[in-house]
């Protein structure tokens, strides 16, 4: 017979509770001394009031903008802890020593640095941005849906919340930060971790999806008069397409977590390896999810850096209309290249090879951007101040991460550097050279603004 709290709490009990992990039993000691420190200084300040109605409860976008960056800046300390953690298991894991880590513990580390940088650092840092700055760009008084704004803040935030809570109750999964079954279906993964991954995806999505809804809608209906889409600011083009895409792509996360969550709750059979389920199925689904999300996070990153080159060049931005037409066939073309991401898994010579010849086309309209930032450069009154440098730093190690991609666009190159750091220095050039610098670089140029400087 089970016991009440696992009737209320499912495989939620005493037990999942890691009171014998000292590293996260510490972790969680300085959280609560840091969190009883915040409340005393709120409530010796008198600052409930003023942080609950101007911030919490406040429809204003540039606010929520702001609250974005914060939660952005957060959840960054932490995947950057859970990084610098794997790193120094890696160093010392050597000969007898077996690190201060133990597996199980390294594979949660792994799985949530992944799940961390990418739904709770990368989108809030994105997201943020253009919840700020696209109204102001389009002459618009706010977004179309100000309190849905506000609601979809606080589901990515809350969702964040339960991948930090999973840390000291429970644990979080353990099978790498997309959960491919079966090691995350029930019978590999019994435990708590998988389901708190799950939930956590699942609440930041819906977030993130309205979110998406809501700047399409601001966009295409709420832009000052006379200004057509030819003429909005490059920012807000690749915010457009950057949030038609999530519109798309998110839709398809939350329908695949959903059966992935019926096969473990209630037995269902989409992506076991009996009674008929596919695991591959799975995996086509997260990935067709998965590579319009690279892009989410990328497109929104060129627009930041067209703004700035055109700014501390002196100089219009160099073929407007490229950019453009360059933005909108690498979001079209984002749908024709998610199987490059598992290229070993036996799809066949053609298959491969019609994924890796797309791979290969994606990559040259984002090499025209490069171009394009260079030719505007070109004879202009350039000023090094600092989102120029954040930019010239993105260009750089942009570029090593675009030329190790079409190196592994190779089906056959793919095979012998598939799982390698090879391809996680690919990724973490794009990404890091990407989304990070151009947060940098964005908060630098745009954030004096949000701050009456």
């Amino acid at each position: 017979m089970q016991q009440p709290n696992s009737l209320l709490l499912g495989r939620l009990s005493w037990e999942a509770i890691p009171l014998h992990e000292p590293i996260l039993i510490g972790t969680f000691v300085m959280v609560a001394l840091g969190g009883m420190a915040f409340l005393a200084a709120m409530t010796k300040y008198k600052m409930w009031g003023p942080f609950w109605n101007n911030w919490v409860t406040s429809i204003d976008h540039k606010k929520i903008g702001i609250m974005y960056m914060v939660l952005g800046f957060i959840m960054l300390l932490r995947g950057f802890a859970d990084a610098l953690m794997m790193r120094a298991q890696q160093a010392m894991a050597f000969g007898d020593n077996p690190g201060f880590l133990p597996p199980h513990h390294f594979d949660q580390v792994f799985t949530a640095h992944g799940v961390i940088m990418i739904f709770f650092v990368a989108m809030p840092f994105v997201t943020g941005l253009m919840n700020y700055m696209v109204p102001l760009q389009i002459g618009a008084r706010d977004v179309a849906f100000p309190f849905l704004n506000n609601f979809s803040f606080w589901m990515t935030t809350f969702g964040g919340m339960l991948t930090m809570a999973s840390l000291f109750i429970g644990e979080f999964a353990k099978t790498g930060w997309l959960a491919y079954p079966p090691l995350s279906g029930i019978m590999s993964s019994p435990d708590v971790g998988v389901d708190y991954y799950i939930w956590s995806l699942q609440i930041a999505g819906v977030g993130t999806l309205l979110s998406g809804v809501n700047l399409v809608a601001t966009i295409v209906k709420m832009r000052a008069p006379g200004m057509t889409l030819m003429k909005m600011p490059i920012f807000t083009w690749t915010a457009l397409c950057t949030n038609v895409l999530i519109i798309c792509a998110f839709p398809v996360l939350t329908a695949v977590l959903a059966m992935l969550s019926l096969d473990r709750t209630i037995g269902t059979h989409f992506f076991t390896n009996d009674m008929g389920g596919n695991a591959m199925m799975y995996v086509n689904l997260i990935w067709i999810w998965g590579h319009p999300e690279v892009y989410i996070l990328v497109l929104p990153v060129f627009g930041i850096f067209s703004e700035i080159v055109s700014t501390f060049s002196s100089k219009r931005l160099f073929g407007y209309t490229s950019m453009v037409y360059a933005t909108v066939v690498i979001t079209i073309l984002s749908y024709l290249v998610w199987l490059h991401h598992f290229f070993t898994m036996g799809s066949g010579a053609s298959v491969n090879s019609f994924f890796g010849i797309t791979t290969m086309i994606i990559s040259i309209p984002t090499g025209a951007k490069i171009f394009n930032w260079l030719f505007t450069m070109y004879h202009g009154r350039i000023r090094y101040d600092l989102p120029m440098m954040w930019t010239i730093a993105f260009m750089i190690t942009f570029t090593i991460g675009g030329m190790t991609g079409v190196l592994l666009a190779v089906p056959a190159a793919d095979f012998v550097l598939h799982n390698s750091l090879f391809l996680i220095a690919h990724f973490h050039n794009v990404i890091i050279g990407g989304v990070l610098f151009a947060a940098f670089a964005g908060y630098t140029f745009w954030f004096p603004k949000a701050f009456c400087y």
